[in-house]
């Protein structure tokens, strides 16, 4: 029982998520803090860009991660310095962009592009299925033709 313990504790502690976040970069106060995470939590990285900025370890999400936490110590909320950096950076930097003119494609892009490719394979298959094989208006051999025939491939036959 000790050892499935030991060994639950160490999968437990392996799933918890990678934080890229810095001791350095961590605020004295843990008020300000928590908000800090929860901030970079909904924040994109714009160079990993299925991370966000408190899991990446690249170069622009540490300076995110501190440009969050000095508006924070500022005084701004949450909201204001999310939109600080969606006035730097666009919606992009959200992992959760709003829906507008501008992010319908981020919303139903691939949604639309999944409908084009099964209405392209629907098209596929029917022209296909309408498409009469090659030798189907053709008439069956004469008694003559398959005697020729017949005659032809024998002749190959022995020639092998």
């Amino acid at each position: 029982m000790k050892k499935f313990m030991i060994v639950l504790a160490a999968l437990v502690a392996l799933s918890a998520p990678a934080l890229a976040v810095e001791p350095d970069e961590v605020l004295d106060d843990p008020i300000l803090e928590q908000r800090a995470r929860e901030v970079s939590k909904d924040l994109r990285c714009v160079v990993c860009q299925n991370q966000s900025i408190d899991d990446s370890d690249s170069g622009i999400a540490k300076k995110m991660r501190v440009l969050v936490r000095d508006r924070i110590s500022q005084g701004d909320s949450n909201q204001e310095v999310k939109d600080y950096l969606v006035s730097r950076y666009g919606d992009f930097v959200l992992l959760k962009p709003p829906v507008k003119a501008k992010t319908l494609i981020l919303w139903f892009g691939p949604a639309v592009m999944v409908v084009i490719g099964l209405i392209g394979i629907i098209f596929y298959y029917r022209r296909r299925a309408k498409e009469k094989p090659e030798n189907a208006g053709a008439k069956p051999l004469s008694p003559q033709e398959k005697a020729r025939l017949e005659a032809l491939l024998k002749e190959e036959g022995n020639q092998s």
